[in-house]
C-alpha cells in the first residue's frame, strides 16, 4: 500500500480538506559504509568526481527511511502525510542516520 499512499512536502493537501492530524510520523535507517567504498572514495577525491558507491547507498537508505515513515502513519491509522521532510547526521565516524518525517493526517 506505501505505493499509493499521499505523501506531501506541503503543509496541506491542495484541494482536500483535512480532518484530523494525527501527530509527527517517522521512519530512519543507519548505515555504514564499506572498506571498499571508503578506499575508492579516497582515491576520486584526487581526481574529483561523483562518489557513486556513497551515492547509491544514501538513496537506498532514504528509500528505507521512507517506507519506513509510511509504515508509521498507516500504523497509526494516518491517510497522508504532510510536510514530509529527510534530514541526515552522522552518528559516529563512517556511520549516518537518515530520518524521514512528517505529520500524519487523516482527510475526508
Amino acid at each position: 500500500m506505501t505505493e499509493n499512499f499521499l505523501v506531501v512536502s506541503a503543509n496541506d493537501l491542495a484541494g482536500i480538506e483535512i480532518k484530523e492530524h494525527i501527530g509527527v510520523v517517522q521512519g530512519s535507517t543507519v548505515r555504514s559504509r564499506n572498506i571498499g567504498s571508503d578506499i575508492f572514495a579516497r582515491l576520486k577525491n584526487l581526481v574529483g568526481g561523483e562518489l557513486v558507491g556513497y551515492s547509491k547507498l544514501l538513496a537506498t537508505s532514504r528509500e528505507q527511511a521512507y517506507k519506513r515513515m509510511i509504515e508509521d502513519a498507516e500504523a497509526k491509522g494516518a491517510d497522508a502525510i504532510v510536510c514530509f521532510r529527510f534530514q541526515t547526521s552522522t552518528i559516529t565516524d563512517g556511520a549516518s542516520e537518515i530520518l524521514a518525517y512528517g505529520t500524519g493526517v487523516k482527510y475526508k
